[in-house]
């Protein structure tokens, strides 16, 4: 037995000991140079750019931006017809304003075909955004900035027409929103902005109660309801969810609109 085990053990030999590398001779690995923060930021900026513009892509071809195409168009023709009749009285200006809901695809012509622009006058708008939200990193957020640029595209607005605000805009986002043309605005207004006497859309989608209440409150006179156009939540909505006394108390002018048109 103990022959035995000799055997085997003499037929294992112990490993020598492996030369290790000089440091010199070793191989180093290449580490990447360290990006300064402005190219981060160029690199971040063209991602957002680059979604944005797939998601224009993507909404211009659609259903929904066929149909809503039909609805700005009616409003903006009743727009232009308020205009031109003569000055009535609050009620008037709140029920010429007021649209059905977004058509069928019964009642839309089979070969109709949107318009390349839409019917906005001889005079120039203007666009007033709030509310957009983070759309580097959102993309319902995205999906209505997107809106948005194709709205001024079609109502002829140039986009240094257009003013945009949300409190909740990142540095990149900012920086996004000044490369696509448009002016971001420094200050919190609250929706306290006075049209003066311009043409004006305000495109401000799942805003608070406030901010509605606000902008009327900042152009409260015929002249100035007679040449805004709000894209946003439905006021008779906002008076259905609400009960009477909170929207009297806390949103007068929203309910003033409401009371108007009953």
């Amino acid at each position: 037995m103990a022959a035995a085990t000799a055997t085997a053990l003499e037929s294992w030999q112990a490993a020598a000991p492996r030369k290790r590398r000089s440091a010199a001779r070793r191989p180093r690995r290449r580490e990447a140079a360290p990006r300064s923060p402005k190219a981060e930021f160029e690199s971040d900026s063209g991602v957002v750019l680059r979604r944005i513009w797939e998601a224009e892509k993507d909404l211009f071809i659609s259903d929904f931006w066929s149909s809503a195409l039909e609805t700005i168009n009616r409003c903006l023709t009743k727009h232009l017809e308020q205009l031109k009749a003569p000055v009535g009285s609050l009620s008037d200006i709140f029920g010429n304003l007021h649209l059905d809901s977004l058509p069928d695809e019964s009642d839309v012509a089979p070969d109709s075909i949107p318009r390349e622009t839409l019917v906005t006058g001889t005079c120039h708008l203007k666009c007033v955004c709030y509310g957009i939200g983070n759309f580097a990193t959102c993309i319902i957020a995205r999906n209505q900035l997107t809106f948005l640029l194709l709205l001024l595209e079609k109502c002829q607005i140039p986009r240094s027409h257009c003013w945009v605000y949300d409190p909740l805009f990142s540095q990149l986002e900012i920086e996004v929103l000044n490369t696509l043309g448009v002016t971001v605005l420094s200050e919190n207004e609250e929706g306290k902005r006075s049209i003066r006497g311009e043409r004006t859309i305000f495109y401000m989608l799942h805003c608070g109660t406030a901010l509605y209440n606000n902008l009327l409150w900042s152009n409260w006179s015929v002249d100035a309801l007679s040449k805004m156009v709000i894209i946003g939540n439905s006021f008779k909505g906002l008076e259905e969810r609400l009960l009477a006394r909170i929207l009297q108390k806390n949103y007068p002018y929203i309910a003033k609109e409401s009371g108007d048109d009953k």
